[in-house]
């Protein structure tokens, strides 16, 4: 079996996850970043249950597990009384239930032991794609820098506004949700203690807050604060947000959350965007994932945990093609594995109002992206 040459344009949580899922099956890849270089982003994330099993099956559970949070409850509260509307049981009895825990860290944490499973050379940074084409023997990428690269397929895994899928599957534009949120890491001891609470989310008319810790001794907790905005400024991550402004868009919430917001000494802000789901997602020996393929708002806490499933997913039916000569039957198979369930995951997240009362996670939290069947060839 030849083994085929596989560019992937991103060096985020999607394209690691999918470089090393590759190297798991002996394909070997190269990842191109636009960036220059890695730099700590300020950020948490909850890896619920479903993305820890997908990361384990990469050995990677007892890493995250050491450096991260492992809740026993997660709260849903009233934004002024502080009422308890909905109560998640986490721990190990959630892990028993779905076959892995949930575990909440700082996001760089998971993108370092992502990168340590990758050959040295793997990731090439510096490299913003301008150009892609292709034809029946493989797919040509042009640099800014002037560098010319032949793949045999290519996978965007570049966020929002991908350079993959404009160039594959067209120009469509992001849609503005209406809504932006602050965010930022703070140290407990900046807050009194009886006020922090392992994971809530705090549910206002128009706006919400959810807090959780991220390290393993509690000194570190995270929060997005969500607002209604009409215009959104910019979706980065890295733009700085006004602590007056965030403090007084909250005004009225209950004094527990208000005291993790005053903590913050850092506060970054951005749009939150979204697209419509895609009826497909790959043309011959291109595809996409993730962002790219299906942002969502943080609202279900699976934008990470869809790009890490569709990596898996997408590694799996790659290793299964027989080598190079069915790179767009693999992708065909991934995608018609995927669309489905993270269309509904994009659908839940814009209604917002998981977890505010009872609902069935097993959807969710109980899905296997090792084991998922894969559709027949077609």
């Amino acid at each position: 079996m030849t083994t085929p040459s596989i560019a992937i344009i991103g060096a985020g949580i999607g394209g690691l996850t999918l470089a090393a899922a590759l190297r798991r099956f002996g394909i070997a890849s190269t990842i191109y970043e636009q960036a220059e270089k890695f730099g700590p982003v300020g950020a948490g994330i909850q890896l619920t249950a479903n993305s820890v099993k997908a990361l384990a099956g990469l050995g990677l559970q007892e890493r995250l597990l050491e450096n991260g949070f492992c809740p026993e409850l997660g709260l849903n509260r009233q934004w002024d009384t502080g009422e308890i509307t909905n109560t998640l049981e986490m721990g190990p009895g959630l892990a028993a239930r779905y076959g892995a825990p949930d575990i909440a860290l700082h996001r760089s944490v998971l993108h370092d032991a992502l990168a340590a499973k990758l050959d040295a050379g793997t990731i090439r940074l510096g490299k913003r794609l301008k150009e892609i084409t292709q034809n029946r023997e493989g797919v040509a990428l042009t640099f800014e820098d002037g560098e010319a690269v032949h793949a045999d397929a290519v996978v965007g895994a570049d966020g929002l506004h991908s350079v993959v899928r404009r160039a594959a599957l067209g120009d469509d534009k992001p849609l503005y949700t209406g809504k932006s949120a602050y965010r930022a890491i703070v140290p407990t001891a900046n807050i009194k203690a009886d006020m922090i609470e392992e994971r809530v989310k705090w549910w206002g008319p128009d706006r919400h807050i959810v807090s959780y810790f991220i390290n393993p001794d509690k000194s570190l907790v995270y929060f997005i604060a969500v607002v209604p905005e009409t215009i959104s400024e910019v979706e980065s991550w890295s733009q700085r947000g006004d602590k007056s402004a965030m403090l007084a868009a909250f005004d009225g919430f209950h004094p527990r959350i208000l005291a993790v917001l005053e903590g913050a000494e850092d506060v970054r802000k951005w749009g939150l965007f979204n697209r419509h789901p895609l009826e497909r997602w790959s043309v011959d020996r291109i595809t996409i994932l993730g962002d790219a393929c299906h942002p969502m708002p943080p609202f279900i806490a699976q934008g990470a945990a869809s790009a890490i499933e569709d990596a898996v997913v997408l590694a799996r039916a790659i290793s299964e093609s027989g080598g190079d000569g069915d790179l767009a039957g693999a992708f065909h198979r991934y995608e018609g594995a995927r669309r489905e369930r993270t269309a509904r995951m994009q659908i839940t997240a814009l209604e917002n109002k998981w977890m505010k009362t009872a609902v069935d996670a097993d959807w969710v939290y109980g899905y296997d992206a090792w084991s998922t069947p894969l559709p027949e060839h077609a």
